[in-house]
């Protein structure tokens, strides 16, 4: 505890920078999970619901129900295939491919190149402090003459503490950036799957149209084929 008190107050120039680098990671690391917190989607609980208002409201009243909502299915990716399911559902599959690509995936990277950049800078950072404290070590011993190099050992342990510090910084850092980048590879392929049922959704919805319409015109087919051999039945004069 007296080394570690010794290092902050001596070399300070070093211990302040990696402080403050270190609870910036922090910070972005608790930003980056509140952020992946308030994009997941529970596919289970959303699509039952969203299918009901696509079948009772269509494709309108499905849109305004994903608009309502705050996370990243519903709100950027079902939002921006329904806004142009006039088109046909190969622009909604353009449209969803285009917002998954452009503005979701750098969405969800968000902080990751800080995070990386902070644990790779910290780790150099920290072997920089320990070289430039070694430099002044061993300069003081060349200035002792050698007559006093056991008391310059502290120094040397001192200097390390630099090192310890940049690895107790970078290894949280870099075990985080790695689970955040297989977060956003899973959330993408959920993105995609998500994706594929709504296209599947639409085709029903619209195959329903047909259906029904066709049913009503031979209906009415029927009842007209029916009243003609009616007519035909009438005797002429």
């Amino acid at each position: 505890m007296n080394a570690l008190k010794t290092f902050v107050t001596q070399d300070w120039w070093i211990f302040y920078p990696m402080l403050l680098m270190s609870l910036a990671g922090i910070f972005m690391v608790i930003w980056r999970i509140l952020l992946n917190m308030n994009a997941a989607t529970n596919m289970s609980e959303f699509l039952p619901a969203f299918q009901q208002k696509l079948d009772k409201e269509g494709p309108e009243g499905a849109l305004r129900y994903c608009k309502a909502r705050t996370d990243v299915i519903p709100k950027r990716l079902y939002t921006a295939g329904l806004e142009v399911h006039k088109q046909g559902l190969s622009a909604v599959r353009r449209a969803m491919a285009n917002a998954i690509e452009l503005e979701i995936l750098p969405e969800l990277n968000f902080l990751l190149a800080p995070i990386l950049a902070i644990a790779k800078i910290a780790t150099m950072v920290g072997l920089l402090g320990t070289v430039i404290s070694m430099i002044f070590t061993f300069s003081a011993i060349q200035a002792a003459q050698g007559g006093g190099v056991a008391s310059q050992a502290g120094s040397i342990g001192l200097a390390l503490f630099a090192t310890a510090f940049g690895l107790v910084t970078a290894i949280p850092l870099v075990f985080m950036h790695v689970l955040f980048k297989d977060w956003v590879a899973r959330y993408e392929v959920k993105m995609k799957s998500a994706s594929l049922k709504l296209i599947l959704l639409l085709q029903a919805q619209k195959a329903g149209k047909p259906i029904s319409s066709g049913s009503s015109s031979s209906s009415s087919g029927s009842s007209a084929g029916s009243s003609r051999p009616t007519d035909a039945a009438v005797p002429k004069r």
